[in-house]
């Protein structure tokens, strides 16, 4: 929303207010509370009528310091609320200096000064970082909106300062110049709406906000003041936490130690997954098919999943199987399992007015009512379509209760779709304001089926694959990019989209390999493959037509098995990289920035990434095959082919289907797995570390990871002049490639070495010198 007419005048409809000097402080549980007229109040006839702003700034943990302005503050508050873990027993200091009020949090400062006009600065280390100054918080009554109240706040981005998140947003990755609604829609992946709203940003320099309102939050970044990050909310009160960092992988730790971590998918989930497409024709037959068509050209297979008519048409969601098409689902299922194969089935929070679950619902309060008390209803998607009510702890149960039926039958997991069209006018079982739960309703629908799976599965075995959510959601992954189109321009948009929910917060994403509506020309179905199998989560799904890679040409199988088989191999690696979510709330994919935060070309970059912190992955993104990407400084080294190449440089390749830049970072060791065909296996087995371009006076570390995080063998390699020194952990025996090195020699006992194409592959165990 736009409180401005320029930079002089204010919109006819609004009336605005702003603090305009300090009137009085004092420090309260741990926080400097401030009182700011509107007006100069100093003097006594002043201070009749007097409009005052109540600001609180607090801090729930280290390097954060929170902000609540409140004009009136008898508001009744019906919730929801995000559910926050502050720091236990964290204080800041609050002082009281000469000339300013201060707060301080780790490193990071609030101030406001004793006279003069009214500005709050934020500093980091004593250095200015970010302020908001005269007329930048404010207070509008819209009367376009019977008076409607808003509150706002402009903070200043200073000289080159770039904001990045606020959700998977499809639009430009960088959003200076953008007006952003935290308002959760069933948009598609190529507009500016967007199924998983967050009300939080981080900065290039190493600083965030996060907008602590479950409901509409609206941004301007860098568009109506073009210098300042603006957000506003409709109601008497905004909170927002400044989150420091100071590099942006510190802002994301914080951040997700305040909201939640990622938590850890299963091994498994991490495969291949293969769905029947949205409305296509099938029955065990055609899904039988399938999987008989994928083995026979040696694709590894390892999660099917069943889209939307494994139910009734106009039935959904009934979660009973057609009669018609699964006769005997169980029976089929076992035949499935007994294959190796995990079961997803699609779910969604709606109940048709034909599901057995309807009258159930309606008789037990367990959908979601109007005013009136009747059931809300409407003909879109489903006839006569409700909406559980997940504030009702039984409607919770009830739900769960269908889920568990099915995975005791051997479904192992959920897609989790929809849950953003979700209505305004109504009522909630717990008494929450319709439009705070909007967004929210994602967060309880996502929590209680992954609560549902952790219950039946076991903990570490719950997955999900959901499209809507809200802050917080990162707890149940996986996340998928929603409805794409099928060209090369919507794998761009897709990667932004997922880049930028990275940086949200969110550690895991995927998307649909060969884009959702229309179908691939299968030069893009080909390339497409590539990213896809290059993501944390990798599925094949369409909408009106299969995703299997012989119906596109006949070299579409060797491509998806390649990078199937390479992935697998990847597993010990990228399952690392996925064990650092739960504890530094880190993605999977990262953003350029996120591993280069001191190189500024990488500060725009989003059509490339990082796969974990050792990975630089340059999707193919054109028919021709060719590709420009940008490499920092440093020798990188093609992973695949072992070439070596000079970074601090763009560079433009050609490749064919079977490859794309695909560069490990120098300095780097990677685990190498020995099995090429399923992402869940003992990544100890047969390992290989590989050692890329270890400079003088540097170490790399690889480690290894049980399926339930816990590790399991870790390696480093340290280089002084030409002695290396490795060292193994946990009494287990390694084994080393020294990639693109052919002599070496140790006279240390028990090691053996062997020359191989890529690189001197050398055996031991302990700690171990090694002369180059």
């Amino acid at each position: 929303m736009k409180f401005a007419d320029g930079n002089w005048q204010v919109p006819a409809n609004l009336s605005i207010l702003h603090p305009v000097h300090l009137f009085r402080a004092e420090v309260r549980d741990d926080a400097l509370v401030l009182h700011a007229p509107s007006w100069d109040a100093r003097e006594r006839g002043a201070q009749i009528n007097t409009k005052i702003f109540t600001i609180r700034i607090f801090s729930p943990m280290e390097g954060i310091l929170g902000v609540r302005i409140d004009h009136f503050q008898g508001v009744l508050d019906k919730g929801p609320h995000f559910e926050l873990s502050p720091e236990e027993g964290f204080k800041p200091t609050v002082e009281e200096g000469p000339e300013h009020f201060s707060i301080t949090s780790g490193n990071l400062t609030a101030r406001v000064a004793k006279e003069g006009p009214w500005k709050l600065e934020f500093l980091r280390d004593g250095q200015p970082l970010t302020a908001s100054g005269l007329k930048s918080t404010g207070y509008a009554l819209d009367s376009n909106q019977d008076g409607r109240p808003y509150l706002f706040e402009r903070l200043d981005l200073g000289v080159g300062g770039l904001v990045y998140g606020l959700g998977e947003r499809f639009t430009a990755f960088v959003k200076n110049g953008q007006s952003v609604d935290i308002w959760n829609r069933d948009g598609g992946a190529n507009t500016d709406q967007a199924y998983k709203n967050i009300p939080f940003f981080l900065t290039n320099r190493g600083w965030g906000v996060f907008v602590n309102n479950p409901g509409k939050v609206e941004f301007e970044i860098g568009s109506e003041k073009v210098s300042k990050a603006q957000f506003s909310v409709p109601g008497e009160s905004l909170e927002y936490y400044v989150i420091d960092g100071p590099q942006p992988k510190g802002v994301l730790d914080r951040y997700t130690r305040l909201t939640g971590r990622p938590a850890l998918p299963a091994p498994w989930s991490f495969g291949l997954w293969l769905t029947t497409s949205f409305t296509t024709d099938y029955d065990e037959a055609t899904v039988t098919s399938f999987l008989d068509g994928m083995a026979e050209r040696d694709i590894p297979l390892h999660v099917f999943h069943f889209d939307c008519f494994w139910m009734r048409a106009l039935h959904w969601c009934d979660f009973e199987w057609d009669p018609e098409m699964f006769p005997d689902p169980e029976a089929m299922l076992a035949r499935y399992k007994a294959r190796g194969l995990k079961i997803c089935v699609w779910i969604n929070p709606y109940i048709s007015q034909l599901s057995k679950l309807f009258e159930e619902g309606k008789e037990n309060g367990y959908l979601i009512k109007r005013p009136d008390g009747s059931v809300w209803q409407w003909d879109r998607w489903q006839p006569g379509q409700a909406v559980v009510d997940f504030t009702n702890p039984a409607a919770c149960e009830w739900y769960a209760g269908y889920l568990k039926r099915l995975v005791a039958m051997g479904v192992d997991c959920f897609k989790t779709d929809f849950g953003e069209r979700i209505p305004t006018d109504v009522a909630y079982f717990d008494g929450s304001d319709p439009e705070t739960m909007h967004n929210y309703y994602a967060y309880l629908y996502n929590k209680v089926t992954y609560e549902a799976l952790e219950d039946a599965k076991g903990k570490g075995e719950a997955v999900v694959f959901a499209r809507s959510a809200t802050v917080g959601g990162q707890k149940f992954p996986v996340h998928w990019g929603g409805d794409c189109y099928s060209d090369f321009e919507s794998m761009a948009e897709s990667l932004r989209g997922g880049l930028s929910l990275g940086l949200s917060g969110f550690g895991f994403w995927s998307h649909d390999i060969g884009g959702f509506e229309f179908t691939a020309a299968a030069d893009v179905y080909k390339r497409w493959c590539a990213f896809g199998l290059m993501s944390s989560h990798s599925r094949l799904h369409g909408s009106k037509s299969y995703r299997v890679p012989w119906l596109y040409d006949d070299e579409a199988s060797d491509v998806l098995r390649h990078f199937v088989k390479l992935k697998c191999r990847l597993m010990p690696y990228l399952f690392a990289t996925a064990c650092e979510a739960p504890h530094t709330g880190l993605p999977a994919m990262r953003a350029m920035l996120l591993e280069f935060p001191d190189d500024p070309a990488c500060e725009t970059l989003d059509r490339q990434y990082m796969l974990g912190e050792s990975l630089m992955v340059a999707p193919v993104l054109q028919a021709s095959g060719e590709v420009d990407f940008y490499l920092p400084e440093g020798r990188w080294t093609q992973l695949v082919t072992g070439e070596v190449v000079e970074g601090g440089r763009w560079r433009r390749e050609t490749h064919d289907f079977m490859s794309l830049p695909l560069y490990v970072r120098p300095n780097s060791l990677l685990a190498w797995g020995a099995n090429d065909t399923q992402p869940d296996y003992d990544y100890v087995d047969g390992t290989t570390f590989l050692l890329f371009e270890l400079e003088d006076g540097h170490s790399a570390t690889a480690c290894v990871h049980a399926p339930n995080g816990d590790l399991l063998q870790q390696l480093t390699v340290s280089r002084v002049d030409k002695v290396l020194t490795v060292e193994g952990s946990h009494d287990r025996p390694w084994k080393l490639r020294l990639t693109g090195v052919h002599e070496a020699t140790s006279s240390e006992p028990g090691v053996t070495t062997a020359d191989s194409p890529s690189g001197l592959e050398i055996s031991g165990s302990g700690r171990v010198q090694i002369t180059l």
